[in-house]
C-alpha cells in the first residue's frame, strides 16, 4: 500500500509547494502558471519519494532499487534536456504561427531538480519512518 501512497504524496506536496512559490512570486497570478516546471520538479519528487522509500524498505543495494535509480536518471534527464529542446521547438513555431500560442517552457533548472531530489528523499524516508512507527515495516 505504501508504494501506491508515496507517489502521490510526492505530487501533492510538491504541487502545494510550487503553487505556494508561485502565489508569493506572482501573487493572483498563481494559477495561471500552474503546470510544468517550476521549483521543486513534480516528477523528480514523485520518483524519487518512492524510490528512496523501496531503498528504505527494500534495501539500497536490491535490484529493485537500482532499478528505481536507472528510472529516476532517465526522469532527470527528460526533466532537463529534452523538455529544453521541445521548448525551444515551441519558441519557433509561435514566431511562425502567430495563431498559435504553444506553451514554451525551457525545462528544469538545476535546483529545480536538486529541489525535487531533496524533497523527494525526505518524503520517502518521512513515509518509512511512519511506516515504521505504526508497524507497517
Amino acid at each position: 500500500m505504501l508504494y501506491i501512497i508515496a507517489p502521490f504524496l510526492g505530487w501533492f506536496i510538491s504541487g502545494c509547494m510550487k503553487f505556494a512559490i508561485n502565489y508569493i512570486k506572482y501573487g493572483s497570478e498563481a494559477k495561471r502558471m500552474i503546470g510544468n516546471g517550476g521549483f521543486p520538479s513534480t516528477h523528480t519528487t514523485i520518483i524519487t519519494t518512492t524510490v528512496i522509500l523501496i531503498g528504505w524498505r527494500e534495501g539500497f543495494t536490491s535490484a529493485i532499487f537500482g532499478l528505481g535509480i536507472a528510472v529516476l536518471y532517465i526522469v532527470i534527464i527528460d526533466a532537463t534536456g529534452l523538455r529544453r529542446a521541445v521548448g525551444k521547438q515551441a519558441i519557433a513555431i509561435n514566431k511562425l504561427c502567430s495563431d498559435n500560442n504553444l506553451r514554451e517552457s525551457m525545462g528544469h533548472t538545476r535546483i529545480e531538480i536538486l529541489g525535487g531530489l531533496i524533497l523527494g528523499g525526505l518524503l520517502g524516508t518521512l513515509l518509512w519512518l511512519w511506516s515504521y512507527l505504526i508497524g507497517l515495516s
